[in-house]
């Protein structure tokens, strides 16, 4: 049959949650909260012409089960037997009868991973890769920073030894920039911030992550330290409710204030980029609502200017989008040597980003092995496949 004649004729049959889930090797820790497991929600959509697409939710834990029910149970009852490549149709037919019950969070999560695998199922349909349905790749391989120096229930001492250790390591595989977690306490992160730079040096990016554990005074108080040291950014340093606090911190610190990752949809997106309290805006496409939803807020960070770093956590699916949408990401400003986007990366152990696919992305080695360049993929749509035989070994019931 013709590639013509599949897209006409498409209809969505069948939408699976997979939520995966493993104990991971020790216990880590950012400024909320500790965990022991590791968990990722991969969503499949079937079609009737055996063309199947492949997306992910932001979430972990409970979070997910909670947003495979929203999948299942609301989602798909509103779009089985629609045709997959009516990408926008659909977005907005869920996001308008979802609205009287959450225009942000769970239900903007569980629709971004319809929207991934439809545009999944798009790419293979037209035998292109997502970036080129975007519109083409500004870049063939993009660079990534390493984040790790994850807290654990131990001393100051102890974790200021460890994160220099760490950073130099993160630093040595090659990777960008190195990106470490905050949140013991104002003074006490700032020794934690001192150690990273002694770690990777004078010439080297690090930025620091609070996951908003501050108010914005104690948040001042890092920021200046961060400005003394060189920080690249200070991300989520308050709650993202608080609109006027990021504006009154980038108006008050060298550092470049980021954040977003919280944020969703272009409506919750315009309030953020209005309130002028960002240098950076990091979007996440898992949760913000999809592929379709990202492009809007790109658009706008674009139009008022804003620098975009994606966030990216999550299995090998959310790596593959992410690696898309930075190819099809136009340089801002532009110029001859723009600072071109970066993808995310967690180097602590992660078997659902390094183990899921037929085959792998294997990022650590492309990083080590291309002097820090990561290719991006060229097959149709996501141009990876998850192993179905890994997803059973790893799926738990919800």
């Amino acid at each position: 049959m013709k590639l013509e004649a599949i897209a006409s004729s498409l209809k969505i049959t069948r939408i699976t949650s997979h939520v995966l889930q493993c104990d991971m090797p020790e216990e880590l820790g950012y400024s909320q909260q500790y965990y022991s497991k590791r968990t990722a929600h991969i969503v499949e959509v079937e079609t009737d012409q055996g063309i199947t697409g492949w997306g992910e939710c932001f979430g972990p834990g409970n979070v997910a089960l909670a947003n495979k029910a929203i999948v299942e149970k609301v989602i798909q009852p509103l779009v089985l037997g629609m045709d997959p490549m009516d990408r926008d149709v659909i977005w907005h037919r869920v996001y308008n009868l979802l609205r009287d019950h959450g225009q942000k969070g769970m239900p903007l999560q569980s629709l971004s991973g319809v929207d991934i695998a439809l545009w999944d199922i798009a790419g293979k349909v037209t035998g292109q890769p997502i970036h080129k349905l975007i519109g083409g790749a500004h870049r063939s391989h993009v660079r990534s920073y390493g984040y790790g120096m994850m807290l654990k229930r131990e001393s100051t001492a102890d974790h200021v030894a460890r994160f220099v250790d760490e950073a130099a390591a993160i630093r040595d595989m090659g990777f960008a920039a190195t990106k470490m977690k905050i949140g013991l306490g104002a003074k006490d992160d700032v020794k934690l911030a001192e150690a990273v730079r002694r770690g990777v040096g004078e010439d080297f990016d690090f930025m620091a992550d609070a996951n908003h554990a501050y108010t914005t005074s104690d948040a001042f108080y890092v920021g200046r330290a961060l400005d003394e040291l060189g920080a690249f950014w200070f991300e989520e340093p308050i709650a993202p409710e608080d609109l006027d606090g990021y504006r009154e911190l980038r108006a008050g610190l060298k550092v470049n204030i980021s954040g977003g990752e919280a944020e969703f949809n272009r409506w919750g997106w315009r309030a953020l980029l209005e309130s002028r309290g960002l240098d950076i805006a990091q979007p996440e496409v898992c949760a913000l609502g999809g592929i379709t939803e990202y492009l809007r807020v790109l658009a706008l960070c674009h139009a008022h200017f804003t620098p975009v770093f994606n966030h990216v956590w999550g299995s090998a699916i959310a790596v593959a989008t992410n690696l898309h949408l930075l190819a099809a990401m136009p340089p801002m400003p532009g110029g001859l040597f723009p600072r071109e986007p970066w993808l995310e990366f967690d180097t602590t152990e992660n078997r659902f980003r390094d183990h899921l696919l037929a085959e792998p992305l294997d990022i650590q080695g492309q990083v080590k092995r291309n002097d820090g360049l990561i290719a991006v993929p060229t097959g149709p749509g996501l141009g990876v496949e998850p192993d179905r035989g890994f997803i059973e070994a790893y799926e738990i019931e919800g």
